[in-house]
């Protein structure tokens, strides 16, 4: 959408207004059910029903509202989280942390190594960085990104209510990739009521491509339907530790109506990724719409 069609929509469109204004902090005295009925309204381009919710996107809308458990607060925290995952899996399943940080300013970046990825720990993606030579960094670039991540109040884009609490702080990790591959497979696995229905495998992460996503069932079969990314052009095989991350995945979403569990595998060995549970925020569409009602059924509420 070039920028005056999209000025024209802001005025026009008031559900469009609200998701767009509501990224930027606007709205926070909006209650939520009037608030994610109007972005959804414009995100899917039908009305949200919140009474008799059907389809997977509806019922993550209805979870926001109706289902507040205080853990869930610390299990998106990328940060405190680590110390859950080590609890229950193990420490051997995290990925090594490089440093943590209140603010930009606090990084001494003589310490790093060459390669290593900084993040936030309270949002997804906004100040984000991945370096993979110090030597072309532009530390002040990076800072203010980094700032800007900081001051995102990602609760009140998709009021996620669990980010709304998390204390915000910076955070590096070590820089992974396959040798094999020259890629980080993100395997995606949803979960409800602890048990894996589908995973999520993404590609070309951690190239100049565009990230691509294919879906397979519990055994393995490719499902025919995209959720916001392409197919790959050659389909992902299966892992060598595939039942090795199911068991994880399940022992991760214990107790949970719905959950989507992230590993990494890499160099043979399986790395936690973080928990998620409104993928997309329940924003985006899901083609053919027969799986947003299929995997709908799925969450029991």
């Amino acid at each position: 959408m070039n920028k005056i069609r999209k000025i024209v929509k802001i005025i026009i469109d008031k559900n469009f207004r609200t998701m767009v204004l509501g990224r930027r902090g606007f709205y926070k005295t909006m209650p939520d059910d009037i608030y994610l009925k109007r972005v959804f309204k414009s995100s899917m381009g039908r009305a949200l029903d919140l009474e008799n919710p059907k389809t997977y996107n509806e019922k993550l809308q209805w979870l926001k509202i109706n289902e507040r458990r205080p853990e869930y607060t610390m299990m998106v925290d990328k940060y405190k989280v680590r110390n859950y995952i080590k609890q229950v899996l193990g420490e051997e399943y995290l990925i090594p942390m490089l440093g943590v940080w209140d603010a930009p300013e606090e990084i001494d970046f003589n310490s790093l190594p060459d390669k290593f990825v900084l993040k936030c720990n309270h949002n997804s993606g906004r100040g984000m960085y991945i370096c993979t030579n110090k030597k072309e960094l532009d530390i002040r670039s990076v800072k203010k990104n980094l700032e800007k991540g900081l001051k995102e109040e990602y609760y009140y884009a998709g009021r996620e209510w669990p980010y709304k609490d998390v204390p915000k702080k910076i955070i590096a990790e070590k820089y992974m990739i396959d040798p094999d591959t020259k890629d980080l497979r993100d395997y995606k696995f949803y979960c409800f009521n602890g048990e894996v229905k589908f995973v999520m495998i993404n590609s070309d992460r951690n190239s100049d491509q565009p990230t691509k996503a294919d879906y397979f069932d519990r055994s393995f079969n490719w499902l025919d339907f995209q959720w916001g990314y392409e197919h790959s052009r050659i389909k992902p095989e299966k892992p060598c530790n595939y039942e090795k991350m199911i068991e994880i995945a399940e022992k991760l979403s214990q107790n949970m109506k719905h959950v989507r569990i992230d590993l990494y595998y890499c160099s043979n060995k399986i790395y936690f990724g973080e928990i998620t549970f409104f993928d997309g925020s329940g924003f985006d569409k899901i083609e053919p719409i027969e799986w947003d009602y299929k995997i709908g059924n799925w969450i029991e509420l």
